[in-house]
């Protein structure tokens, strides 16, 4: 007999529903069962390209990973206090590449690491813009520090001192001698009174030839400005003698405070026809630009002995300065002091006394003379024949 399929809508059974259940052994129940199976991979997912190209993803994460790690530590490296325990200083020679300077920094065991120095450079941008010279390098700089010490050139500089007074071949042999400084001298030697009396800050490598270059060019400004805002009536007729006469007033003072006297003098000289007088252009006339030895005195047969330079027998100036004068000097015979002095000799405190009249000038000669003699017979010694007037 059939069943009538609207009866089994109505009961809501199926035909496997309505199989009778066979029950199973106690081994069949605790058996494993067989799983649901995978869905059947596509052929796109089983392609070899894909496989590689999702192994090359992986690659490529890792290495950002690890690149990220890298730099992340690189730069705390880079930043980090250094191995230097003392301040000291280190010299980057002219053409010195980023590579060169990461190995003499670690030789001197200022930097910890010369590839992450070398790589911290490069991911700055500052490859090829760390400049040559000496440098002061701080306890404990770290890389970043000294890097960025070396872009800004700040390097350490030293004094070399040219004074007023000295002749040009005396402030350039004290350029030769400098030991910080390079190359030879230069071949064409400035005129003297050519060079700029300075303190000049100068640093390691510097050639000598530059610094010459320098004085001169300095000198040369600072005698043109001067000359522009010179007194309107003054005897000098160019630089030339504009420059001699600071020469001769530099080397007969020391004092500011009188030099612009001192100028008056030899301008009121001039401007009556009277010869200078001046010692130092005895010396001068001697011993050129060598300067006289500190143990040789001026003698009294000195003062006739002619040459171009000696003003107590030539009238006027001299043909050229006799020493580098100084801006003060300068500045005193471009607009000296207005006075009516003819004459002045030293007082004994290392200045001058002025005078107006020979009389004057006589008697303030002999309080000098007593005054070298007294001095003289304290120390137990003779009075040298030194010219005792500085213009009479």
């Amino acid at each position: 007999m059939t069943s009538n399929p609207s009866e089994e809508a109505v009961s809501g059974t199926t035909p496997e529903a309505s199989k009778p259940i066979v029950p199973k052994t106690a081994s069949e129940a605790l058996r494993p069962q067989a799983g649901t199976p995978p869905p059947r991979r596509s052929r796109q997912s089983r392609s070899q390209f894909v496989i590689f190209l999702n192994f090359l993803m992986s690659v490529v994460v890792l290495v950002a990973i690890a690149a990220f790690v890298a730099v992340y530590l690189g730069k705390q490296a880079f930043d980090a206090p250094g191995p230097s325990t003392d301040a000291d200083t280190v010299i980057i020679r002219p053409n010195t590449g980023v590579q060169g300077i990461a190995e003499l920094l670690a030789r001197n065991d200022m930097i910890s690491n010369e590839t992450i120095f070398r790589l911290g450079v490069r991911a700055y941008g500052n490859d090829g813009q760390l400049k040559a010279g000496e440098y002061m390098v701080k306890a404990g700089a770290s890389m970043r520090e000294i890097m960025e010490l070396l872009k800004s050139g700040r390097s350490v500089t030293y004094s070399l001192v040219v004074p007023e007074g000295l002749t040009v071949l005396q402030a350039l042999r004290r350029i030769e001698a400098n030991e910080i400084l390079t190359g030879d001298m230069p071949s064409d030697v400035p005129t003297e009174g050519g060079l700029m009396a300075d303190t000049l800050r100068i640093e390691r490598g510097m050639t000598r030839e530059e610094v010459v270059r320098k004085m001169v060019a300095d000198q040369e400004r600072l005698v043109e400005g001067i000359w522009e805002r010179r007194s309107p009536d003054l005897p000098i007729s160019d630089v030339n003698e504009f420059v001699t006469l600071a020469s001769i007033v530099e080397k007969e003072t020391a004092r500011a405070d009188e030099r612009s006297r001192v100028a008056s003098v030899f301008i009121n000289r001039l401007k009556r026809g009277m010869r200078l007088q001046s010692d130092p252009t005895i010396i001068y006339g001697i011993f050129g630009g060598e300067g006289k030895p500190a143990d040789r005195p001026i003698y009294r047969s000195d003062i006739d002995k002619p040459t171009e330079y000696n003003t107590y027998t030539i009238n006027g100036l001299p043909p050229g300065p006799i020493a580098i004068p100084g801006r003060a000097s300068l500045e005193a015979v471009a607009n000296p002091s207005l006075t009516d002095d003819l004459y002045f000799v030293a007082d004994g405190t290392g200045g001058h006394v002025f005078a107006t009249t020979l009389d004057e000038h006589n008697r303030n000669v002999a309080r000098w003379r007593r005054i070298v003699r007294e001095r003289a017979e304290a120390a137990g010694t003779t009075p040298d024949a030194e010219a005792e007037t500085d213009a009479e």
